[in-house]
């Protein structure tokens, strides 16, 4: 097995088990033409709290995927997934909100977990079962962080 994706497995058990979300009920959401057009929750995502959830090794942990500028003071980030310097340039607030509910909702054999989904994973620890990786609201938050990555 390559590094490359003996790193990749390790980073999404790292995502997928280090930390979810504690269990609730989930918001229901409605796709429209490849988005969630509507909040979550309805208020407002804290852009420092999405910043948080993303650096956070037992939360989002999105640098073990992605590098961004902004996050450089962050330690070993990772290049599987696309840069996140310019996504607010490149996806609105809408597209955005669905690729981190469900990426694989808009990328076909994607490896990036779905951070709001606490169903239909394989082989998931007891402690983790009927749990989503983020609340809603970490949803909101993390969207409003990626917002302010602009070009």
């Amino acid at each position: 097995m390559s590094l490359i994706r003996r790193g990749m497995g390790i980073a999404c058990a790292l995502v997928l088990s280090a930390a979810a979300a504690s269990a609730e009920e989930l918001v229901s959401y409605d796709i429209v033409d490849g988005t969630i057009p509507k909040s979550l929750t309805g208020v407002a995502g804290d852009p420092d709290a999405g910043r948080a959830a993303m650096i956070d090794r037992k939360l989002g942990n999105c640098i073990a995927c992605h590098t961004a500028e902004a996050l450089a003071d962050q330690p070993f980030h990772g290049d599987v997934g696309p840069p996140l310097d310019g996504v607010a340039d490149r996806w609105d607030q809408a597209a955005l909100r669905l690729i981190i509910v469900n990426a694989k909702n808009v990328y076909d054999g994607t490896i990036m977990p779905a951070f709001y989904r606490n169903e239909g994973f394989v082989r998931v620890g007891s402690e983790f079962k009927g749990k989503s990786i983020l609340t809603a609201q970490q949803v909101e938050d993390v969207v409003a962080y990626l917002m302010t990555l602009k070009d």
